[in-house]
């Protein structure tokens, strides 16, 4: 695949055209049929997206009568303006399926279409190739080619020096001085090699344009932190009542996350909470006199959305909470959640705004068996309006205050067409800003907001577990979605503790961390992770003392210098993405096979010229997913799938230990659940020996 780049102050229209363009007002296909071109969306509604840095893979289907060679070449045009020709490859023989990667560079709007066209030195090159080996018409074949390549050397739009080579080959074609046999490797010529770039065509045929947005990295890549502020500096006063975190103790925590590499800490609800229908310890209905209530019953006597919690401190002390992230690489995300507690200055003055049942009460929120007594829902349906402004004025407020990202508590409860306005009218006016979806829903909710706006999206990666469960999802969120919906691998939330963690003790909290963190640009992790917190609150799937309803400070620091945390294994995965390219795309993991059906094995790899260095990138992940045993097994590799020759050898490098091997096609591998339950591996280098 070559690419060439046009001057970016021409215009694409006066790009000379390979051939004529063969068209009919009532006729859809072109002359030379370019169909099913990708990225697309099941619903052309909406667009296909990437993220700025992205390599993507553009596809289309092009074929014509007869056997004549085809070609099909990607236009892309940059929102800046620049012009890309692109030549694609062919897929699978047989198929008429073309392909090219493309390392999209710039934000904005990139317009595209395929060209195809009809191969005209490819197809000469092929029958020369059978007719002078088989001593039939060589003379004629020669003239044949001599005449393309005249025809091609009179085109002024090609580069001088190449229009020269062509002449020359042209004259030695028809240089009858030599025999037959000498000037067959001129059918193979390099200077043939041009047409690749530049190809020789009669008819040509476009798709209809596209588009593709390519937005901000950080809406496909990033490694995010989830803590409570008010845990952070909390203590425990004499008489039982408890004294909260405030934004300023919170700072201190943020050195502690960024030496482990986050570089996005999610903050839950900072707003003031309610007191009617407060929620106690692990959920109940009897809270004490020292029981916080949960952050998601948003709204008080002190405020509502666009206030925070007295206990927190003030706007002034929230953004300098920010620029101190800031200063240590990190952005700050924050839960948008459009709910309300009782107590919210949204249900008395604007009581529409909210279900009225029957006996005159308003309806709380329920998601069975889980009820919250102490949340309204907001029904969007009799003031839509009303609440698109309120919670665009609200979302305007955090962005003031620095805020770039916001991750949505359960937006499959709201109509989708409030978050489609919503979303664009704020990246309208500042296309930076990133919505992250919390939706663990139906799939077709899930995908309908990704296409609708939301850069990211929590997925079903937390409940994912077994070899095929994992290969499955992963093949999934890489290649069928991956046009539209970028998956944050959260390992673990508030909400969701589950059986793996529970019971899998350390070597499930690695093994996980491990996948979520190479498998996916994009993966979070709730504090206490590292800690393996673990024990749920009996028949639930989330943790016992659960951090929604209480204060719940850590003593990192302590566990670190005991080793009873992970801390230092999460920073070393986040340093490895840091560190190797292939890990920031979504679209390149390739499975290849283990003999064990517990031992999972994929591969990232990312050619050199998509490289800062040049240089091939690939990872290689061998993860043991059962937790409680030790795995021997042999892994085949895929090698022509990472770049390798098949039946090369070559060195990897255990990226977490520095230990090297010699692998190949088949490698033993040995994985101890209690000591190293997975390896991630750089390919160092191949040889032939």
């Amino acid at each position: 695949m070559r690419e060439r780049a046009d001057p970016p102050d021409r215009d694409a229209r006066a790009i000379p055209r390979y051939g004529r363009k063969v068209t009919s007002r009532d006729v859809l296909a072109g002359r030379i049929p370019v169909t099913r071109v990708t990225p697309a969306l099941p619903d052309e509604r909406w667009r296909p997206k990437a993220f700025e840095g992205e390599v993507v893979p553009f596809r289309a289907t092009v074929f014509r009568e007869g056997h004549d060679q085809v070609g099909a070449m990607l236009v892309l045009t940059s929102p800046s303006g620049t012009v890309r020709h692109v030549r694609m490859s062919p897929l699978t023989a047989g198929t008429d399926r073309w392909e090219a990667w493309v390392l999209l560079d710039e934000r904005g709007v990139w317009h595209w279409h395929v060209t195809g066209f009809d191969d005209e030195i490819a197809t000469w090159r092929h029958d020369a190739a059978l007719k002078i080996d088989a001593g039939v018409d060589a003379e004629l074949m020669y003239e044949i080619g001599a005449r393309l390549l005249d025809r091609a050397a009179a085109e002024k739009a090609r580069p001088i020096a190449a229009r020269r080579k062509l002449t020359a080959l042209a004259a030695a074609l028809r240089d009858d001085a030599a025999s037959v046999d000498d000037r067959r490797p001129l059918v193979d010529a390099p200077a043939l090699d041009v047409f690749t770039a530049w190809p020789l065509a009669k008819l040509t045929s476009d798709s209809p344009e596209r588009e593709i947005l390519v937005e901000r990295r950080r809406a496909g890549v990033g490694s995010w932190y989830e803590f409570f502020p008010r845990s952070e500096g909390a203590r425990r006063l004499k008489d039982g009542s408890w004294k909260s975190g405030t934004f300023r103790t919170a700072m201190k925590r943020l050195d502690g996350v960024a030496a482990m590499g986050f570089d996005v800490v999610y903050l839950p609800p900072i707003h003031p909470i309610g007191v009617t229908n407060r929620k106690g310890r692990n959920n109940t209905l009897d809270p004490g006199p020292n029981d916080p209530g949960s952050p998601w019953a948003i709204g008080g006597a002190a405020g509502g959305h666009d206030a925070v919690h007295p206990d927190l401190g003030t706007l002034a002390d929230f953004r300098a909470f920010v620029r101190r992230a800031a200063a240590l690489g990190m952005e700050v995300a924050l839960d948008l959640a459009l709910q309300a507690s009782p107590d919210h200055p949204w249900v008395a003055e604007h009581p529409e705004w909210f279900t009225q049942l029957p006996d005159g009460t308003i309806r709380f929120a329920e998601n069975p068996p889980k009820k919250y007594q102490d949340i309204y829902p907001v029904n969007f349906d009799d003031d839509p309006e009303g609440i698109f402004v309120e919670v665009l004025r609200i979302v305007r407020h955090w962005m003031k205050q620095g805020v770039k990202i916001f991750r949505v508590d359960n937006p499959h409860t709201k109509p989708l067409m409030f978050w489609e306005r919503l979303i664009a009218a704020v990246n309208a006016e500042d296309p930076d800003v990133v919505f992250l979806a919390e939706a663990f829903t139906r799939p077709a909710m899930m995908q309908a907001l990704a296409m609708a706006g939301f850069q990211q999206s929590y997925s079903y990666f937390t409940w994912r577990n077994t070899k095929e469960e994992l290969e499955e999802f992963l093949t999934s969120v890489s290649q069928e979605t991956a046009d539209f919906m970028r998956p944050n691998l959260f390992v673990n939330t508030p909400d969701i503790l589950t059986e793996y963690l529970q019971f899998g003790g350390p070597a499930a909290f690695t093994v996980r961390a491990t996948i979520a963190a190479t498998a996916a640009p994009t993966w979070g992790v709730y504090a206490g992770f590292e800690l393996f917190e673990s024990v749920a609150r009996p028949g639930a799937e989330e943790a016992i003392d659960n951090e929604k309803y209480e204060y719940k400070p850590r003593d990192f620091a302590a566990a670190e210098a005991e080793g009873r945390s992970l801390a230092l294994y999460l920073g070393i995965l986040n340093a490895i993405r840091a560190a190797h390219p292939a890990l920031a795309q979504l679209r390149n993991i390739h499975f290849h096979s283990s003999e064990d059906d517990a031992v999972v094995v994929y591969s990232k790899h990312l050619p050199g010229r998509f490289t800062p260095d040049g240089r091939d990138d690939t990872v290689i992940v061998v993860a043991n997913v059962d937790p409680h045993s030790v795995r021997e097994t042999t892994v085949h590799l895929d090698l022509a799938a990472i770049g390798l020759t098949p039946g090369i050898r070559f060195e990897v490098e255990d990226l977490v230990t520095g230990d090297r091997w010699d692998w190949g096609d088949a490698n033993y591998v040995r994985l101890d659940a209690f000591t190293r339950p997975a390896h991630i591996l750089h390919v160092v280098r191949g040889s032939d020996d």
